[in-house]
């Protein structure tokens, strides 16, 4: 079945359909991942955004369960160059077409993606439309036109969960692959609490090897009700969208950063906590996702490589004078990372978990267990 993908500035793309019949609209942005396409599937970051891979082909490994970071696809559409009819991996589920179509994810593949990425790069990612069979790419232009923009947007609620549980580790899951010794010198699993502000599932698996016990809230749930529970940390995950119109979750953080618990945020987590803390987010022109992005450490000069998926950053000039810079991206010298003087508050813009991406970055959950270990005030 043909598809044509229309962006708002008028530009069309013919291609054949790879997924679910239909037509659907979003953020048209683009992923530099050679590997990881089901974990950028299923990674609720996406939401709202139809996602473009620059790896030439995709799908030739197929899907599998146990890859996937949230319960379902998150994307609002998918854009491949080449889409492999088969799996070609002995733990494959199903093949890539099977599960976006499954799914209800309209994709379009047979695109010049190398094309439109330099189109996103250097006019900016926009908002487009995917169509399947006898479609008019004018009027899909017009439907793009008109699709909500991703500025202001509260897309977290549609993707947090809908109510407190503790999270469990799957049985039978692989033990920890980066040999971490836990410290529990409080001779007890480190308790979590953590806002669900679209997380993915292996920021839980690194907190549960590195010997937490994790409960997880909905992102409109109170400062208070995190705090009654006496957690060793708070953590703010990543998500998808604008940070700025989030202003339940902002007040939230805000409170938390005040009452001296050690406070951990990843990606939107990160956005969220710079405002609380008194800085300000602006939207990046086509933003950074992908799984190769150089951020280099002020504290030690190293240089980490890192996974990266956020549209949005921290203003420089806002960040107050009780914060301090700590990481920076090599590539534009955007914000990577912040850390309060004062509280046991930092976060970070990219993504330590990885999945996909190099394990560079994994150091910062062993700095949040030992900020949870440490006596209060030391």
């Amino acid at each position: 079945m043909n598809a044509v993908l229309a962006l708002e500035n008028g530009v069309w793309y013919e291609g054949r359909a790879v997924g679910a019949e239909g037509s659907t609209r979003g953020e048209v942005v683009f992923n530099t991942s050679m590997t990881g396409y089901q974990e950028v599937l299923t990674d609720p970051s996406y939401a709202g955004q139809i996602v473009t891979m620059t790896c030439p082909q995709i799908g030739n490994y197929g899907v599998t369960a146990d890859d996937t970071e949230s319960g379902r696809p998150q994307v609002a559409g998918f854009i491949m160059r080449d889409a492999s009819p088969i799996a070609s991996n002995w733990r494959a589920d199903a093949t890539l077409q099977s599960y976006l179509a499954e799914h209800g994810i309209v994709a379009i593949a047979g695109v010049d993606t190398r094309a439109l990425t330099r189109l996103l790069r250097s006019a900016g990612v926009m908002r487009g439309v995917i169509a399947t069979g006898a479609a008019e790419p004018e009027a899909l232009v017009e439907e793009a036109r008109a699709a909500p923009a991703m500025e202001g947007s509260d897309l977290v609620r549609g993707v947090t969960c809908a109510e407190p549980g503790e999270w469990e580790p799957p049985r039978g899951a692989q033990s920890d692959a980066f040999g971490v010794t836990p410290l529990q010198r409080a001779g007890r699993p480190l308790r979590i609490a953590a806002y669900d502000l679209g997380m993915k599932r292996n920021i839980l698996r690194r907190f549960a090897e590195h010997g937490c016990r994790v409960t997880v809230f909905p992102a409109d749930t109170p400062a208070a009700t995190l705090i009654a529970t006496k957690p060793d940390g708070v953590f703010l995950s990543n998500g998808p969208g604008d940070p700025a119109p989030l202003d339940y979750v902002i007040a939230n953080a805000r409170e938390l950063v005040g009452s001296g618990l050690p406070i951990f945020g990843i990606c939107l987590g990160h956005q969220v906590l710079g405002l609380a803390m008194g800085a300000r987010t602006y939207k990046l022109k086509f933003g950074h996702r992908g799984a190769n992005h150089p951020v280099k450490n002020l504290a030690t000069g190293q240089v980490e490589i890192t996974s990266q998926n956020h549209g949005f950053a921290i203003e420089p000039d806002s960040v107050p004078e009780d914060v301090e810079v700590t990481h920076i991206n090599l590539y534009d010298q955007t914000i990577e990372g912040l850390r309060h003087r004062s509280r046991p508050v930092f976060c970070v813009q990219y993504h330590p978990e990885a999945s996909p991406g190099p394990h560079d970055a994994d150091y910062l959950f062993s700095e949040f267990v030992r900020a949870m270990e440490r006596p209060a005030g030391a």
